[in-house]
């Protein structure tokens, strides 16, 4: 249908992509719930990742305190606090999802255990559980517009366009040439006998035969 679009209405188009959507959604979901992770799958192998990459970083414990680390590895040094679940370099931060940093830091903290501590550390977003709540109701596409229900008051109302002021537009301003650009002045004709530009034979007043 898609390829033969013309042959088709615009809303017959729209609920074949819906519909597609709608079973690769259902193929996912179903995939999530037969998991035997904590996490999602996807969020899973970076929470690996990070892990990987953590192991190559050093973890140094400064202020002797039990959350706040300096962790040093390529580039820059990193702080991270793990209570308040914070890095410097903001990853964490925003994300909410233990970085490489935060992983070296939950390594020293807790040693060989820190792989099933980390979930605590994480944002209960990325939890399997979550996901499958979120998403636990139907997801209707939007209906044909010959379905759609509303009030008769609103039928009524007519919507305007925005007012357009043709003085707010932007003011033209006659660009200035740089010094090094090149001159786009048309070449003047000269006549071939005198060599003066704007001269021709009837009009120049040198007398050339």
């Amino acid at each position: 249908m898609l390829r033969d679009e013309r042959k088709y209405p615009v809303a017959a188009i729209f609920n074949s992509i819906a519909h597609r959507f709608g079973e690769i959604f259902r193929k996912t979901y179903v995939e999530v719930d037969n998991s035997k992770t904590t996490f999602v799958t996807v969020d899973g192998m970076i929470l690996r990742e990070n892990m990987t990459e953590g192991d190559k970083l050093y973890v140094n414990n400064i202020y002797g305190s039990t959350d706040e680390f300096t962790v040093l590895g390529y580039g820059r040094s990193a702080k991270v606090n793990l209570s308040r679940r914070l890095c410097s370099y903001r990853k964490y931060d925003l994300v909410k999802f233990p970085c490489a940093h935060a992983m070296a830091a939950l390594c020293l903290k807790h040693g060989d255990e820190y792989g099933t501590r980390i979930y605590n550390y994480s944002s209960q977003i990325y939890l399997k559980i979550s996901y499958l709540l979120a998403y636990l109701g139907p997801i209707c596409a939007a209906p044909l517009e010959s379905e759609w229900s509303m009030a008769q008051e609103y039928l009524k109302i007519q919507v305007l366009p925005p007012n357009f002021d043709p003085k707010l537009e932007r003011r033209k301003v006659k660009r200035v040439k740089g010094v090094l650009e090149p001159s786009r002045y048309k070449k003047r004709n000269k006549f071939s006998k005198c060599k003066r530009p704007r001269h021709k034979r009837t009009t120049c007043s040198l007398n050339v035969g």
